[in-house]
């Protein structure tokens, strides 16, 4: 057997006689039928019926036809990958995000990518996790780092980031004063959090229940920024990812903790439709993502000291 005849195979499987299928390859329908008989001969069985001038594929050609479909498609996808390596990345990749996605882990990502394939053209879009997941059904996004577990059988999903969640007060809310914070602590107090919807407030509202905690929800906002600000001017207090409170705690505007005994945190990770081989432009972004992770993975995870 070689990939001559498998090709035949296909082709009269397609074509639906001997005769186009000679046609399709650009040989005689003697050729053709000396190929199928010198297979059958091989493996002692009929790949073909014939029935008048028609013919049907039996289960041995069946098999031979799946193994054929799948031997030209490896095929075709090793020459591409080959061609593609010897090209200039170029085209448009449409990224999709959270809020804290798009300001703390974007900015670093895509500098990198632009740095590696300047000819890249990235389209960057922020929005909710409903918003994102129905632009990368649509078409209009190739590549989401959002927010998990998301439930999707249609798109693949692959953790990379684990992120830990803090509680923030403004310096002087009485909070910011203790040493240990008990989650009983937190009842009856006033929040400013991530709107309902996010997984990130359904994580959060696990724990309340959880817990017990009577929270009064001043305010609901998808933007990480507002909730630092409001928090600042002593509207309430929040539970946000380290990474997004790090400058302010650092520079004495916010004050961080740990809620004693539970610790939170988040998993972001990136999400693509499924298909058979990924387009170029989003395996280059996984994988110039891979080499900027440790800088990422770091800038997530608070001092043990706080």
């Amino acid at each position: 057997m070689d990939l001559r005849q498998l090709e035949i195979i296909r082709a009269i499987a397609d074509a639906g006689s001997f005769t186009a299928a000679g046609d399709k390859l650009h040989v005689s329908q003697s050729a053709i039928s000396r190929q199928i008989l010198l297979l059958e001969e091989e493996l002692g069985e009929a790949v073909f019926h014939r029935i008048g001038r028609r013919i049907r594929i039996t289960p041995a050609g069946e098999s031979l036809l799946q193994l054929s479909n799948r031997v030209f498609q490896d095929l075709q996808d090793t020459v591409s990958a080959i061609s593609d390596k010897q090209e200039t990345l170029r085209g448009t990749l449409r990224l999709v995000g959270g809020m804290t996605v798009c300001l703390y882990v974007f900015p670093t990502l895509l500098a990198e990518v632009r740095r590696v394939h300047p000819n890249l053209d990235l389209k960057i879009t922020v929005g909710s996790t409903e918003r994102s997941i129905a632009m990368l059904r649509s078409g209009g996004g190739d590549l989401g780092l959002l927010t998990l577990p998301i439930d999707a059988s249609d798109l693949v999903s692959v953790p990379v980031l684990r992120e830990e969640l803090l509680l923030v007060t403004y310096p002087s809310h009485p909070l910011a004063q203790r040493r240990h914070i008990a989650a009983t602590d937190l009842n009856r107090q006033s929040f400013i959090l991530f709107e309902t919807g996010s997984i990130t407030r359904r994580l959060v509202n696990e724990f309340f229940t959880r817990e017990g905690i009577d929270a009064d929800i001043v305010m609901e906002t998808e933007n990480v920024e507002i909730i630092k600000a409001m928090v600042r001017t002593g509207l309430g207090i929040a539970i946000v990812p380290w990474q997004a409170a790090e400058v302010d705690v650092r520079n004495k505007q916010l004050f961080a903790s740990r809620i004693a005994n539970y610790p939170l945190f988040r998993e972001t990770g990136w999400l693509y439709p499924k298909m058979g081989r990924l387009p170029r432009g989003v395996a280059e972004v996984l994988r110039v993502f891979e080499s900027v992770r440790p800088r990422l993975d770091a800038a997530t995870q608070a001092p043990k000291q706080l």
